[in-house]
């Protein structure tokens, strides 16, 4: 019989889901003896969300509306009050997730989401006790307290030292918290994608032969990448753009608006972010681990803004980056063209590279092996 693994993930951002579609993905083309039940939280927690019945609008979805508006100064100050808005209803979330689970045992759930894993866990372990309970990040590093990491009876999976390092800080067992080589990634960023790159340029309106940015904001966009694309148009006649917008309509049409001194391609939603970033020199974004971690994938240097706006719970992540080396960091996206600049500079983007091209990320194929040894511990 097969076992039964419930994998938790909530659509506040794109990531979460699409880290949850993509380890589904792997682990049914291994074949592995398990059934992958994918549960969203938002939808499991529907019939409690006091937000929802008061506004209309989904807990989760307020996150997407920050995105998408860039309302996201003070975050430091935001992400702790949502988190007391969550643990408000915390007797309630663990009995609708108990009534979830009583007539349908997981041999292990697996989470991808912060700030439920209290409520999740203790739903589980009163109504199957002893079953594994696994919380995979998918950031870089935790934001303390009680957001990703709880000091609870459970396995943490980590894509870095410093996610770990926290780890053990609030009292984990060194053999409850397990590494990765990285953050879960979409299978397609581990195929090389062979294109004639000049040739495919020249497909979506660019020119071959000069250096190009990709911009992207992951799925909601943002307003930010208007600045970007000003910012530049008046600055360098050499370099191009390609901008990547997701959902954000009314930013891709300010976009294809502009008065254009520079090539630009200007995308909507697209789930072919790979082929754009085999198109590209470099990557220009939010300091989110996906992105991040998709173009180091692609062999991309990486320009991110961080300053009071950046969520707060993506600053190390700019941290990160500088510290290995992998691009810059700049406070306003007013500064970009310097930057630019700089990253471009002959010795400065081959270090960079070379940087790059030490980073090895298997995190996607080394997670079911890590479930694997669980289960069968």
């Amino acid at each position: 019989m097969n076992r039964q693994i419930d994998v938790i993930y909530i659509d506040s951002g794109g990531g979460h889901r699409a880290a949850a579609n993509a380890l589904s993905e792997v682990i049914s083309q291994q074949h592995r003896p398990w059934d992958i039940r994918m549960l969203c939280i938002q939808e499991l927690l529907d019939s409690i969300d006091f937000i929802q019945k008061a506004t209309g609008i989904q807990f989760q979805e307020i996150y997407n509306i920050m995105l998408r508006h860039g309302w996201t100064l003070g975050t430091q100050h935001l992400i702790p009050l949502m988190h007391q808005l969550i643990r408000m209803t915390h007797e309630e979330q663990v009995q609708v997730l108990r009534e979830q689970w009583h007539d349908h045992r997981p041999d292990m759930v697996v989470s991808l989401i912060p700030h439920y894993n209290r409520a999740l866990w203790e739903a589980l372990e009163s109504t199957w006790p002893g079953t594994p309970y696994v919380t995979v990040l998918t950031d870089i590093a935790d934001y303390p307290p009680n957001f990703w990491i709880e000091n609870l009876d459970q396995y943490v999976i980590c894509g870095s030292e410093r996610a770990a390092e926290q780890a053990r800080e609030i009292g984990l067992p060194q053999s409850r918290i397990l590494r990765t080589s990285g953050m879960i990634l979409n299978p397609r960023f581990h195929q090389r994608v062979e294109i004639d790159r000049a040739a495919e340029r020249v497909k979506v309106g660019l020119r071959p032969d000069i250096p190009t940015g990709l911009v992207l904001f992951g799925g909601e966009g943002s307003w930010e990448m208007v600045t970007i694309a000003r910012e530049l148009n008046r600055s360098d006649p050499d370099l191009q753009l390609i901008l990547l917008c997701g959902r954000n309509d009314e930013v891709a049409g300010k976009l294809r608006a502009l008065e254009a001194r520079i090539p630009m391609a200007v995308v909507g939603f697209t789930k072919e972010v790979p082929y754009y970033m085999a198109l590209a020199d470099f990557f220009i974004g939010k300091p989110g681990p996906g992105s991040i971690s998709e173009a180091l994938a692609m062999h991309l240097p990486v320009i991110v803004e961080s300053n009071a706006w950046t969520l707060a719970h993506e600053r190390y992540n700019a941290d990160w980056v500088e510290e290995r080396g992998f691009g810059l960091v700049v406070k306003s996206f007013r500064q970009l063209a310097g930057a630019v600049r700089e990253l471009l500079a002959p010795d400065r983007f081959r270090e960079c590279k070379r940087r790059i091209d030490g980073v090895q990320n298997s995190a996607l194929y080394e997670i079911p092996l890590l479930l694997e040894k669980i289960l069968t511990s």
